[in-house]
Parts: C-alpha cells; structure tokens; sequence
C-alpha cells in the first residue's frame, strides 16, 4: 500500500505481483509434529483474505510466520515477489493490529498512532499530519489528546487500526481484533474494517473463529484443519460449495446424511439413503464401496404441499418447533434420522400449518444438496 489516502501501489511494485506468497510453508516447533503444513497460497493486491478455523488449526502461526514473529521451518513467504524469511518483522513494513490492541496505556491517542513513526524517525511536522489523517480515517478527529485508558473498546479498536495504517504499510494483519467486544460493537466493527478496506484499497489478512465475521468481511477465506488449507475460496462457495466434509462441517450448519451411490445419470447422480432414492446434481468422487456424505443446508427444505416440486420428496414427523425471531428451527424425523433440522422463515409459517407430532411432506432441490468423499 501506498498513500493512506490513494492505496497506490508502493514505488518499485507490480500490481502483476501477489503482495503475499506463501510456498509449501510449514512450521514445526520440535521437529517432528506440524503447526502449518505445506501451505501454499497467493493473495493479489487489495484483497482482504480471512484465515478461519478452529483452535490449534494454524491460522495464527500463519499469520505470525507472515508478520516476522515466528520464523519459518520450510518453504518461503514472499512480500512484493522478495522472500522475507529471514527479514526482521520491523523492516517488512506491516501493519499490524492485536486481539488486545496491545496500545500503550500511559500514552494518549497521538502518541499511540504517531508511535510507529517515531521509531522510523519520521519528521516531527510530517508526523502530525500522517496522525491527523489516521484520525480522520477512522472517525477519531478531535480524540487526540485523550488517554486511551479513558476510551470505549470500539474507540481502542479504532486507535489501533490508525496506528496500523499511520506508516502506510505494504499489508495490515489483524489478530482477532474484535474478539473482546461485545455483539453489537463487534458487528459494527466489522463494517468499519470493510469500509476502510474497501475505501483505501488496502490489503489485508485477518484472523478469527468466527465463521459469521470471516462470511460478512472477506474476498476469500482460508478454512484451515489440522495445519492445512482445507478450501481457500469466496465466501459463497466456501457455503455452497464447499470441497470437504470438514468444511461442510465447519461454515454454517448442514444435515448430514451417509448414502451410497447408486448411479450416474445425464443430469443427477442417484444416491440412496435407508433405501431410499435422492437425487444430487452435484458431481460425485466416491470412495471406498461409493460411500459419500450428502450435506443439505437447513435453510433449503421445503415443507408441505411445495415439496412435491422438488427432485427429492419424503414424509417426515415434526419433532420440535423453536421460535428464532425471523425463523423457526424445525426438527424433523425422516430418512431413518430423528434429527433434521430445516428453517422456515417466519412469514411462510401460518401457511405450513405445523405442529409437532404432525407428518409433513419434506424435500428438496437437486441442486441444493452436495454429495462429499470425505
């Protein structure tokens, strides 16, 4: 990143050049068991790429192997196409925002943000303006000579995100910046990352658990297992299609059936579960005897007399009905199972006429279900 306020390209950079490599990266801490393994992966200029998944995944040593915090055990990370394994974290020039914002507590607001400057020796004058800018940026003009100790956790949040963005940085990594706050400010500050993301064109690389923030803010995530990339995509095809039962598993919430592959036909692969035919339009790679898992998202049922539409229609018994505010959560017996779960906006309920203990007509569209190997 350039200019805070152009996003321009740094001098001596092609916009053709990824502004993050990583190459069959891999990170041991004793030699024999891996952290990250074999990540590879390329992120252009601009982009905002999530890394998400569970704890112990990897996705925070990836992001401290890229700030300069944890070296690298094999592979290499490039920066604007320069391998920077063995570049000090200071002179990668990376902004950096912390899960505690890591803010100096006996500083005020200026002296926070102007702080990376000062290590850089930046002139006193150019100083002040970079600052009022960074304040400006983030909504923070007249803030400036308060203590940061006085301040709400979305204003320390915003102090952080100006001291990262004050120096210009090639790339700004966020740490789970927003874990602390409460529901309401965390939602908002996930708006007011991707306002600045997408006003000042910079790249960034952030890291969570949540599955809802990485959906809402990023270009693409990267669903890390077990030390791994499992699917590096948008967010839409991570949640409709996603390549692996783990991711399947892991972003939003999915009915998942074991079946057996019957056979191919022009325009579906028939599967059969409890000896029952379902149709998928999704391609098939079985494996072992053709077991494959078919994953149905909740949100894609449909109930009552429209299932007779559908490629796929059975009768099923409604179990419980939970009121969800703009839903209801249905939990339905079918298909040898007692713990389906379909949802069914508020609007479409007076209409569907349910009741527990009731039999219903469930199905579902061909394209709406994905058949899985593993």
């Amino acid at each position: 990143m350039g200019e805070i306020e152009s996003g321009r390209a740094p001098a001596g950079s092609s916009s053709n050049i990824p502004i993050v490599e990583f190459s069959n990266v891999e990170k041991s801490y004793d030699g024999s068991t891996f952290a990250v393994r074999d990540v590879s992966f390329q992120m252009q200029r601009g982009e905002f790429i999530t890394f998400l998944g569970p704890s112990g995944s990897g996705k925070t040593t990836c992001l401290m192997m890229l700030a300069g915090f944890e070296s690298v055990t094999h592979g290499r990370i490039l920066l604007d196409g320069i391998e920077v394994n063995d570049v000090a974290p200071h002179k990668r020039n990376i902004g950096m925002v912390f899960q505690n914002y890591a803010l100096f507590p006996h500083l005020n607001v200026l002296d926070n943000i102007g702080y990376p400057l000062r290590i850089r020796r930046i002139p006193k004058n150019e100083r002040r303006q970079k600052i009022q800018k960074a304040l400006d940026i983030v909504r923070l003009s007249n803030f400036g000579d308060r203590s940061v100790s006085k301040l709400s956790g979305g204003q320390q949040q915003r102090v952080a995100l100006a001291r990262a963005l004050v120096f210009n940085p090639h790339i700004v990594l966020m740490d789970e910046p927003l874990s602390a706050l409460d529901k309401a400010l965390r939602e908002e500050m996930q708006f007011e990352i991707r306002r600045l993301h997408s006003g000042l064109h910079i790249s960034v690389v952030y890291v969570t658990h949540d599955q809802g923030e990485a959906l809402v803010m990023s270009d693409r995530i990267a669903v890390l297992d077990g030390g791994s990339i499992q699917q590096l995509a948008a967010p839409t095809e991570l949640y409709d299609k996603p390549a692996n039962l783990f991711v399947a598993k892991f972003i939003g919430e999915n009915n998942i059936f074991t079946a057996i592959l019957d056979r191919s036909e022009r325009d579906y692969n028939c599967l059969r579960i409890e000896n029952v035919e379902v149709r998928c339009a999704s391609p098939v790679r079985p494996s072992d005897k053709n077991q494959v898992f078919l994953t149905v998202r909740p949100e894609v049922f449909v109930l009552g007399s429209d299932a007779d539409k559908c490629e796929n229609c059975f009768s099923g018994r409604i179990r419980e009905v939970v009121y969800r505010g703009d839903h209801f959560r249905i939990r339905l017996s079918a298909l040898g199972r007692d713990d389906l779960i379909a949802k069914v906006p508020k609007w479409l309920m007076p209409a569907l006429g349910i009741e527990v203990g009731n039999t219903i007509a469930i199905g579902w569209r061909a394209t709406d279900c994905r058949a899985l190997a593993s």
